[in-house]
């Protein structure tokens, strides 16, 4: 009686499809039409802000992209361990699942605390080694993150249609 009102294994899966496809889209979107945008405000409003504003402002964005990424990591721990625990798993899809998760939660828990720690310290902080050094890694990071979320969200896919 129970079991009828439990979603069935293909809508869970369209969900957790659904989802991979919402973050990175939405990470997509932050990097490549957000940040050239925000980075380049002068060109709509003048000089009215400097790179330092420009930058708290597109932490914000990335403040909130970070609650998306960390729900889609614990989907992506219990959707994949459950595969995995069903012998539904291959190899490349454990590798992008570790990937996705360790990259997620990196960038969520260790580069964006971070970024934003050092822009408290005020604009000079942002223009040091150090940051710039960081913010280089979290870019990094992040692309690492949205191509193994790709390649995961396309195995999903052909799970899907095989």
């Amino acid at each position: 009686m129970i079991k009828k009102y439990l979603p069935s294994k293909q809508s869970i899966t369209t969900i957790y499809i659904v989802a991979m496809g919402i973050v990175l889209g939405a990470s997509l979107y932050a990097g490549a039409i957000v940040a050239p945008v925000i980075f380049h405000s002068e060109a709509f409003l003048g000089e009215l802000l400097s790179q330092y504003q420009e930058g708290i402002l597109m932490t914000q964005n990335f403040i909130r992209l970070g609650f998306l990424v960390n729900i889609l990591v614990l989907m992506v721990v219990f959707y994949e361990f459950f595969q995995w625990k069903t012998f539904k798993s291959d190899k490349v899809t454990l590798i992008s699942s570790f990937l996705v998760v360790a990259t997620g939660l990196m960038f969520t828990s260790y580069y964006l605390p971070d970024i934003i720690a050092m822009q408290e310290m005020g604009e000079a902080m942002t223009k040091s080694s150090a940051f710039i050094a960081t913010h280089k890694g979290s870019e990094i990071n992040f692309k690492i993150f949205s191509f193994a979320l790709f390649v995961l969200m396309v195995k999903n896919i052909k799970k899907v249609n095989a």
